[in-house]
């Protein structure tokens, strides 16, 4: 029987690839995003296409039953659905600040929250939440993405127990720089430019690094990694560089953290 893997934000990016890696890898995969996917192949893709919002509970709720009444389990869930706003903490407007953290946490908890009830009844699954790199080392000019991803994170340890005795293991991947649509469809909040002179050039600099990150297929390998492996850790990250900056991330000062990272952005 085919394991049923459902991946938010799986139109484009990393969610795109990662719906057809494991459907490679012989999965019965549906996505969940608010428009048809990039380069679907019509009636011949591998990837079912289900329309919802993750901002929205009833598109979470039907979405997932959805998926439920057609395969009757759901093995695998993945919230990579996501979305980035720049700009300074002090200009920045209520309505950014509630959009960036009801996609990018709520929207992971709404899922989460969707999914639980037929785990339990099986008595077994697997939750992996697609955080960020920015939520362990927080960016200048991109501190409400960061903390929403340092929240991710959070959630993901605490979920970890409290779900482990169902037979349910969670897992959070921290992605670094990577090649996608994410770069262009960042919102900017310009306002403050002129108090904060380096922000643009901060912003630019980022952006430069995530057009020369690596490939959305490095990640989607790691993905179906995690869900197949039996014993699986809490974060992991991708790539050799990520690696080796977690692991420092313990050993070095939370203040030398911060100057380095004022320095580079």
């Amino acid at each position: 029987m085919k394991k049923v893997v459902l991946i938010s934000g799986g139109s484009s990016g990393i969610g795109r690839a990662a719906a057809l890696c494991f459907s490679q890898y012989g999965y019965k995969v549906y996505e969940m995003s608010r428009r048809e996917p990039d380069h679907a192949l019509p009636g011949a893709d591998p990837v079912v296409h289900l329309r919802g919002d993750v901002t929205s509970e009833s598109d979470c709720r039907r979405v997932v039953q959805s998926v439920i009444d057609r395969e009757q389990r759901l093995d695998v869930l993945i919230c990579n659905a996501g979305m980035g706003i720049a700009g300074s903490v002090e200009f920045a407007s209520a309505e950014d600040l509630q959009r960036q953290m009801d996609v990018n946490f709520f929207g992971t908890v709404r899922l989460v929250q969707a999914v639980m009830p037929q785990m339990r009844r099986q008595k077994e699954g697997r939750i992996i939440l697609v955080g960020s790199l920015a939520g362990v080392f927080p960016i200048p000019y991109q501190s409400f993405y960061s903390a929403s991803k340092a929240a991710v994170g959070s959630m993901a340890s605490a979920l970890r127990n409290e779900v482990k005795s169902f037979g349910i293991q969670v897992s959070c991947l921290l992605p670094g720089d990577v090649q996608t649509g994410f770069t262009a469809a960042r919102r900017k909040n310009p306002a403050g430019a002129e108090v904060y002179s380096h922000m643009e050039e901060a912003v630019s600099s980022m952006e430069r690094d995530e057009r020369q990150g690596m490939g959305v297929d490095q990640v989607a390998r790691k993905l179906v990694q995690i869900a197949q492996c039996s014993r699986p850790y809490l974060y992991y990250t991708v790539g050799w560089k990520y690696r080796l900056l977690l692991w420092a991330r313990k050993l070095v000062p939370d203040t030398l953290i911060c100057y380095v990272l004022g320095r580079v952005y």
